[in-house]
């Protein structure tokens, strides 16, 4: 075990544990510069999960506020034991090894309620969080603007079409997709989580609990909604998905204009985000696992973009590359 003494000793503190019957086990976990262990006490069997993380992401230093902040407005989210700020240490509840990508291959039956659990819980970020945040300096990620819209199209457009496709020239008219932009960003905004997807999804017992939040930013509740059902880690049927939009829609969006419209634009734009990631990660940060992603990812693109007119050109262009 490649951790500190004086680390160790404070594990063991919280585990009420010796240092010497403690284990650890380290948990690949997305594309940060986060390290996380699971440390367990061999002798009782308890555990906990020990995060290291580095400043290439400053919202990596807000994760301990955020998740107090959410814990206090009723999300379930991991419990804090101890944050050392200077070391850059976190130690936190460990809610097992149970996603919800873990369940993808089980009956609909229960997917389906944890799905619909999941809405509800997202839900209460989306309204009591955001009510209580207003009151608040906690510190979030930059708006949901029309500049950070932008920056998702042109992400995609560099580093999936460029980097992976080889695509950078030709391209259709980019105009269509600003306006798009600006439009969303016109909208009424909440708290949203931003990377609402199956693996930042935890399932222990009966209950669902949240990780990963520290993008908690304002922007459009449609977003987190669109991250889940088209999450290109889950081969989620479009029946599946239709009944979860249409539970969504009776339960937590029956006041939301033109809903369909701006969920398919949330979707879009999430996809994109995606395939930029995997592109980025995969030829500009060496972790090629990431690529595999992208067959998935594009064709969910491909059919939002069919829903979206004003887009046509760009639902014909990628209709064209060899993932679609």
């Amino acid at each position: 075990m490649n951790l500190p003494e004086a680390i160790l000793a404070r594990t063991a503190g919280h585990l009420d544990a010796s240092p010497a019957d403690l284990c650890s086990e380290i948990i690949e976990k997305g594309g940060s510069d986060r390290f996380f262990h699971r440390i367990k006490d061999t002798a009782s069997g308890r555990s906990l999960i020990l995060i290291r993380y580095g400043n290439e992401r400053a919202e990596n230093a807000h994760y301990v506020q955020i998740a107090q902040f959410l814990d206090r407005a009723g999300v379930h989210v991991p419990h804090v034991f101890e944050h050392d700020e200077g070391g850059q240490w976190i130690w936190m509840q460990d809610l097992g090894e149970h996603d919800l990508w873990h369940f993808r291959n089980a009956p609909w039956p229960e997917r389906r309620a944890l799905y619909e659990e999941t809405l509800r819980q997202v839900n209460v970020i989306h309204s009591t969080a955001t009510a209580q945040w207003q009151e608040t300096a906690l510190p979030l990620q930059p708006v949901f603007d029309n500049s950070l819209y932008t920056w998702e199209q042109d992400y995609f457009v560099a580093h999936c079409l460029g980097d992976f496709f080889g695509k950078r020239d030709a391209l259709p008219a980019i105009q269509p997709l600003r306006e798009i932009a600006d439009h969303l960003a016109s909208l009424t905004r909440s708290l949203v989580h931003r990377d609402f997807q199956s693996q930042n999804i935890m399932v222990t017992g009966d209950e669902i609990y949240f990780i990963d939040f520290q993008g908690l930013r304002p922007g459009l509740p449609h977003y987190d909604l669109a991250s889940l059902l088209y999450d290109p880690y889950v081969n989620l049927p479009a029946s599946e998905r239709d009944e979860m939009v249409a539970h969504a829609k009776l339960r937590y969006f029956q006041n939301a204009p033109d809903f369909d419209r701006t969920f398919a634009l949330c979707a879009m734009q999430r996809l994109m985000q995606a395939l930029g990631a995997y592109g980025n990660l995969g030829i500009n940060k060496g972790r090629q696992h990431f690529l595999e992603h992208i067959p998935r990812a594009l064709p969910l693109l491909c059919e939002v973009l069919g829903q979206i007119p004003e887009l046509d050109a760009w639902h014909d262009f990628l209709k064209e590359l060899p993932a679609c």
